[in-house]
């Protein structure tokens, strides 16, 4: 594959459209890309409950179908827990770095976890408690992290923020508050998206490759900062007006587009 001469810059503000040049990366040499993809907002359309996302039925086929073209070098890097994931987009089971990284499988299959602590269960339910009078508000325990998503009421915003950072101080210096699209996540501080892409790119069959990483949110710029160090391809999902992602696509609908025009 032939690389850029340049890196890509550390700041992007009107990223170039990117579904020529992805395409066209992982068509010439399958063999040098590595492809990592978060799921809601990038593979998936956004729902207004985290339940209520809807998966094509042809996509998990067609995920398949990448992976085998790169010769497994293919990762879903996602907020969502690992089981959920899985059930997703079954019965496909791909190397999955879930919650942010907190949750990790490799190509072989062996999964590194985050314990919680009895502290952070029983904030778990302080925050459920706190949520019952706001209406709206939903909140999903992920297992080693806990969100609260405000996107059927965006006024609660100013509500939902001080509740999360009070409940951040009940678990101490471990934990991190992670802001996201309408969701205010409280995650292990030791994991973000960019950290599980370094570990990828570590092992067989990523190592080596040239990261690919694809993604629609403030959660995903750590992914976008790993891959432009690295000499790889960095592209945001929809019309952002601050990333370091070097390249754009306009909606979840194009990132399935792509992937059903590779996958072929």
């Amino acid at each position: 594959m032939s690389y850029p001469s340049k890196p890509f810059p550390a700041t992007t503000p009107q990223p170039a459209s990117g579904q020529t040049e992805l395409l066209s990366a992982l068509s010439s040499s399958p063999q040098d890309c590595a492809l990592f993809l978060d799921i809601d907002g990038t593979v998936l359309d956004l729902a207004e409950m985290p339940d209520a996302i809807v998966v094509p039925p042809s996509l998990p086929a067609a995920l398949d179908a990448v992976s085998r073209r790169l010769g497994g070098a293919l990762a879903l890097v996602t907020g969502r827990a690992l089981a959920y994931a899985d059930a997703l987009f079954a019965p496909f089971r791909f190397p999955i770095a879930g919650l942010h990284g907190a949750e990790l499988r490799g190509p072989d299959g062996s999964v590194a976890k985050a314990e919680t602590t009895a502290a952070f269960e029983a904030m778990k339910a302080d925050l459920r408690r706190a949520a019952e009078s706001l209406d709206g508000v939903i909140v999903e325990d992920k297992g080693a992290a806990v969100a609260a998503h405000y996107r059927l009421v965006p006024q609660r915003q100013t509500e939902v923020e001080p509740i999360m950072e009070a409940m951040l101080s009940k678990v101490g210096p471990d934990w991190t508050l992670q802001r996201g699209k309408m969701v205010l996540e409280i995650r292990p501080a030791s994991a973000d998206k960019g950290q599980a892409i370094e570990a990828f790119l570590s092992m067989p069959p990523f190592a080596g490759r040239r990261p690919i990483t694809i993604g629609d949110d403030v959660t995903d710029e750590a992914m976008f900062r790993v891959a432009n160090r690295q000499g790889g391809l960095s592209v945001r999902v929809g019309s952002p007006s601050d990333t370091t992602a070097a390249l754009t696509l306009p909606s979840a609908s194009a990132v399935r587009e792509l992937i059903a025009q590779f996958a072929v």
